[in-house]
């Protein structure tokens, strides 16, 4: 559907689209289609998109897979999809949030995703069990996906998506794609889950490890941790003397004066069971 068209088809529904919440929409029929031909889709497949907005891209979605589950939070959009693509019998919309929406079994994600919610609905993504998605980001945030450590963009997101999946930028693209226009420039992302590349016995420890060495990536690594001491060892009330002594126990060697943004993800995990290690001692 065409720019022309897409604005008369929401004036009819009094809808106007918000660029603060996210919701441009690709109108560019060859963004589209590279982004449906990324996914390598079958009649095999069940997709789920995220962000189904006006259903360029469902549409598109329905002519190449088995069945779409399309999400979509706004009422309003919901009501014009199922107007819209009603004849597709292959199409299922579900209204509401999808970090909060129960998700059926799907095989594949390709999706537009509305940029607010970038980082919380990829985590929430990666807790289900799916082949591929392909994936529009913001570029700034698809750059932090896959940057590497000692990198400007490497930090917590970096380290915890690698840790469940192999990550790549298949292309860029400009404002003019979509509708409205937004100020940056967007990434197509495929996004590939697969088997931790390291071993991690505890996975809380590790994302409290992540988290907290990110909060103070500036410090040297031992000062990062013993800033955030009480986030790592909660409920340990010691002296200053005392947390550093433990650092330096949990800490593996050649890391003690390393900032956390040249860490590599396998040396985030070898902290975190070390850090496991200690906790479980408390318990004993």
């Amino acid at each position: 559907m065409s720019r022309a068209k897409i604005e008369t088809l929401l004036g009819e529904y009094g809808i106007r689209l918000s660029k603060r919440r996210g919701q441009p929409h690709v109108v560019d029929p060859r963004v589209l289609e590279r982004m449906v031909n990324y996914a390598g889709l079958s009649p095999k497949d069940t997709v789920l998109e995220v962000g189904a907005g006006v259903g360029n891209l469902t549409e598109l979605l329905s002519q190449r897979a088995g069945r779409v589950v399309a999400v979509e939070e706004d009422d309003r959009l919901a009501r014009l999809l199922k107007e819209r693509l009603g004849g597709c019998s292959n199409v299922e919309i579900l209204r509401g949030d999808a970090l909060k929406l129960e998700l059926p079994k799907f095989d594949k994600i390709v999706a537009n995703l509305p940029y607010s919610i970038s980082s919380d609905i990829t985590f929430r993504l990666l807790e289900h069990d799916f082949q591929l998605a392909v994936l529009m980001y913001q570029k700034e945030f698809a750059r932090r996906l896959v940057a590497s450590p000692g990198e400007r963009d490497y930090g917590r997101l970096s380290v915890s998506v690698y840790y469940r999946a192999k990550v790549e930028i298949l292309e860029e693209v400009p404002p003019r794609a979509f509708f409205p226009r937004p100020k940056v420039t967007s990434a197509i992302v495929r996004l590939k889950p697969r088997a931790p590349p390291f071993e991690v016995g505890d996975e809380e420890a590790f994302a409290d490890v992540v988290r907290a060495m990110f909060q103070h990536r500036r410090q040297k690594v031992c000062n990062a941790l013993l800033r955030s001491f009480g986030e790592v060892f909660p409920g340990l009330e010691l002296s200053r003397g005392e947390k550093r002594r433990i650092i330096r126990e949990v800490l593996p060697g050649g890391l003690w004066d390393k900032r956390p943004a040249d860490v590599s993800p396998e040396e985030y995990g070898k902290i975190a069971n070390s850090v496991a290690t200690f906790r479980s001692s408390l318990l004993a």
